[in-house]
């Protein structure tokens, strides 16, 4: 068992740059990974501990048992009071989950975040290092615009919301880039994991 806690990695990136793909690479090489995403989907599905307060909170957003997303966006998306009710809501809720998360992993080396607004956020502060998933422009609209129900105003909405890919990239201990395919991705995770553990180990940690 190492003598501290694990490492945290933080792992970001933009719409469309291959961050999911990414993250699984990092699980085949048996790194845990806390996913953002999922955590909240838990949390809405049907028996989630954040059905019954938003339902309270927002009439009609639950439906078949579970929080209806685009219903909820539709109550909070430009109401800043709203938005900070949802937080109240669904943060310590997220926390709750990140810290069983943490518990689950107190004998592992290496953990991954897997957080798509890591840097809107500034969660970046909360980690040790950042791993940031990028991709040509060109490419990543493409990837986006191939997504079922996807369209272009869509699209720029999503972007918009996010940091230009430029700054993360600057802000980022490590890159992978995803325009050259699997392996070549994978084969940045892998140094990426080594670079890290020899950290560690010349760290004495």
């Amino acid at each position: 068992m190492p003598a501290r806690r694990p490492l945290h990695i933080g792992l970001t990136g933009s719409i469309g740059m291959g961050k999911s793909e990414t993250s699984r690479m990092f699980q085949k090489l048996g790194i845990p990974v806390y996913d953002a995403d999922a955590a909240v989907h838990r949390l809405y599905q049907p028996g989630g501990a954040a059905v019954e307060p938003l339902g309270a909170a927002f009439p009609g957003v639950v439906k078949d048992g579970a929080v209806d997303r685009a219903e909820l966006s539709k109550h909070v998306t430009g109401n800043h009071d709203a938005t900070q009710k949802l937080q109240s809501i669904v943060y310590p809720l997220m926390a709750r989950e990140r810290a069983k998360f943490l518990a689950d992993t107190a004998d592992h080396d290496l953990i991954v975040f897997d957080i798509p607004l890591l840097f809107e956020t500034k969660g970046e502060g909360n980690m040790d290092v950042v791993v940031v998933v990028s991709a040509p422009a060109h490419i990543q609209r493409e990837r986006v615009l191939a997504r079922p129900g996807m369209t272009a105003e869509k699209f720029e909405y999503l972007h918009s919301r996010q940091m230009p890919d430029e700054e993360k990239r600057a802000k980022a201990h490590f890159l992978v880039v995803t325009d050259k395919g699997l392996e070549h991705a994978f084969d940045q995770v892998k140094m990426i994991v080594a670079n890290l553990r020899d950290r560690l180990k010349a760290e004495n940690i």
